[in-house]
Parts: structure tokens; sequence; C-alpha cells
């Protein structure tokens, strides 16, 4: 199972901002914003809430599988 994260961004001319502040531009201001816990570095979008989540799963299949050479994965460090 993976975790995801989501917003639903606000339109401002054009660009886009996530749930940080970080502004973005897109061609539509209704997209959907995603990622994966694990692979934070790699988002997607949507049109609509399911959209996001097939192409969130379409990405989980190509980072774990491999398929994105090098890709940064998000670890935990347990300290005894």
């Amino acid at each position: 199972m993976a975790r995801l994260w989501y917003n639903r961004p606000r339109s401002r001319n054009g660009e886009v901002e996530d749930a940080n502040g970080q502004v973005h531009p897109l061609a539509r201001g209704d997209a959907w914003l995603g990622y994966l816990e694990e692979y934070p570095d790699y988002w997607t979008q949507g049109d609509s809430l399911n959209d996001l989540i097939e192409h969130l799963k379409d990405l989980f299949l190509d980072l774990s599988g491999g398929q994105i050479p090098g890709a940064r994965k998000v670890g935990e460090l347990v300290i005894s």
C-alpha cells in the first residue's frame, strides 16, 4: 500500500498554488495535484480526484518497478 497526498489547487492567472504556497504554471487551474509519500519528488496531476488516483497508481508502478532509473525514495532511519 502506498500513501498519497493531494491538493485541489487554487487558480491564479493560469497558475496554481499548491498546499505549500508554491506556484506552478498550468494550462488549467482546475487540476488536482498529488504525489506518493515514498516518492515526494515525483508529482502528477489529474482532471478529477479519480483521474489523479489513476495517474498516481501508474506512477507507483513505474517507480516501484524500476522503470524510472535513479528514482529517489524516502526511507526511514531507526536509531536505537
